[in-house]
């Protein structure tokens, strides 16, 4: 196998970070929306919960795309 190859597949699997991330805000914000549709007097109590799962969600996406062009163009 060609090294650049393994680099290609690498960064590949190192995005599969993003995939996840994806998911994870999507369930983040529909469990959210779910939640205050049921209660809305307890949604503004739940907003800063929200940002922080969201912020961390979004962090660990933008890791994996950190460690993908890494390897790409390290």
């Amino acid at each position: 196998m060609d090294a650049q190859a393994a680099k290609y597949i690498g960064a590949g699997l190192a995005c599969a970070a993003l995939l996840g991330a994806g998911i994870g805000i999507g369930n983040i914000f529909g469990s959210y929306l779910s939640a205050a549709l049921r209660n809305p007097a307890a949604a503004a109590s739940q907003r800063t919960n929200l940002l922080l799962g969201f912020a961390l969600t979004e962090a660990t996406g933008l890791f994996g795309l950190l460690i993908a062009l890494l390897i790409l163009f390290g």
